[in-house]
């Protein structure tokens, strides 16, 4: 009898999930496996979110299993070590897994085909299972990939994207292979069932509106679908279809943001040090020491005396999430009012964000810092003109930041010229804008 084993990764489903329907074509009885990696969480990756999320994510794709048959078996340790000890367990000749992009994941593929190798077994790497169109498919002449999105949104929305594979209708697991237990769910948010659900409810009454209501901080009317994508419990190349599908000007909007989930995950799988490195090489002279330090803490506690910065991120804090704006005027404040060095940021984000991984969020941070591919790399947004023309009547703020709840209209966006006592204790302004963009022309060379 032939035995395969899969190793899911980022790629928590049972639909349009190219490793297992492989594996189903290519044996008698497939492992469908999960390592809990240590490492990750040494990392930092272990957010309380997070690993609620995950855990859901896990519960479903187990029960999806056993509906089919099946089960998903849990395993602890190095993943590269597990694996083997698996494929042992059950005699299996080959293994299948989704490609990865950051170095992380490469150095961890690299070391899972050199062990299962030297046994005399067999790693399949399968592309397209977490982005629509695979890294490392589209580049430009001269190059191995594309530094500006636009051009890369041209040739990414000229390419003819795969079909989406339907969910296998059994599973067939081998008695004999033990799992760990699930770690409990919480809240039920995570999982493909509940995917699929918020995907096709956004496709019906949000889409729509996408290109027009995007930007509105107090509507929240983005998808919220990022965290599913982000562990794969949605495929990039199903959402794709169903939205050009439904078609109309939201999602075409839509889809070019689906699309930015790709082009930061070509950049990292060719650069894979701009995780932690800037992509252009600035050598930018970041503030450090006690004050420096101090304003980055007053901005993760939501306490910078500008509402909308701070009703951002104290919306992290609660939620593990943040709405697209708001994470671009937040990182903008950091990096370039503050200027404060964007890993600050990107780290303060990954440990809060559900939806936090190293393409995007890495990459996003050096768009908006400078440091990476915006090709206006010194703009700088101005959270006054940010909250006027995002959160006009002040809902978002008042929403987060009770301590203004009190404030009528747009006043909430500039409680400096409130009395005292209708500020209920909220600090004033760490920075006058004008000495934080001063500072920052200044130590760019652009005065």
């Amino acid at each position: 009898m032939k035995r395969a084993v899969v190793l899911f990764t980022g790629d928590l489903r049972l639909h349009d999930h190219p490793p297992l329907r492989a594996a189903l074509a290519a044996a008698d009885e497939v492992v469908p496996l999960f390592v809990q990696d240590p490492a990750v969480a040494r990392a930092g990756f272990a957010a309380p979110h997070r690993r609620a999320f995950l855990a859901d994510c896990l519960a479903d794709l187990d029960a999806g299993l056993r509906e089919r048959g099946g089960r998903l078996v849990v395993r602890t340790g190095d993943p590269a070590a597990e694996v083997c000890a698996v494929a042992a367990e059950c005699d299996a000749a080959e293994v299948h897994v989704a490609a990865a992009d950051s170095g992380f994941g490469q150095r961890r593929e690299d070391r899972l085909r050199t062990a299962l190798g030297s046994a005399g077994r067999r790693l399949h790497v399968h592309d397209t299972v977490v982005t629509a169109v695979p890294p490392g498919a589209l580049a430009p002449q001269g190059s191995d990939h594309f530094a500006v999105f636009t051009p890369y949104f041209r040739r990414w929305s000229a390419e003819k994207l795969r079909e989406a594979l339907p969910a296998p209708r059994t599973v067939r697991v081998p008695d004999s292979v033990r799992s760990a237990g699930l770690p409990p769910g919480t809240s039920g948010a995570g999982g493909e069932g509940a995917a699929r659900r918020r995907l096709s409810t956004w496709l019906r009454e949000g889409l729509a509106a996408y290109d027009t209501s995007q930007d509105d901080l107090a509507g929240d009317a983005t998808s919220r679908l990022s965290a599913h994508l982000h562990f794969g419990t949605l495929s990039a190349v199903e959402t794709v279809h169903r939205a050009r599908a439904v078609g109309g000007p939201g999602a075409d909007a839509f889809v070019r943001q689906l699309c930015w989930r790709d082009f930061n995950r070509q950049l990292l799988a060719a650069r894979p040090e701009v995780s932690a490195a800037d992509y252009r090489g600035r050598h930018d002279r970041w503030r450090t020491g006690t004050e420096a330090e101090a304003d980055a803490e007053a901005w993760r506690e939501g306490r910078t005396g500008y509402p909308v910065v701070d009703a951002a991120m104290r919306q992290l804090r609660s939620e593990g999430w943040m709405h697209n704006r708001g994470r671009l005027l937040v990182a903008s404040f950091l990096t370039k009012t503050l200027y404060v060095d964007w890993r600050v940021g990107a780290r303060h984000f990954l440990d809060l964000l559900v939806d936090g991984d190293i393409a995007n969020n890495q990459l996003n941070w050096q768009w908006v810092a400078g440091t990476g591919t915006d090709t206006r790399p010194n703009r700088v947004l101005n959270p006054l003109l940010q909250a006027r023309r995002h959160d006009p009547a002040g809902d978002y703020v008042r929403r987060w930041v009770p301590e203004l709840a009190s404030v009528d209209g747009s006043a909430v966006h500039e409680p400096w010229k409130l009395p005292e006592k209708d500020r209920n204790g909220y600090p004033a302004p760490v920075v006058e804008l004008s000495d934080g963009r001063n500072r920052f022309r200044q130590a760019r060379g652009l005065d």
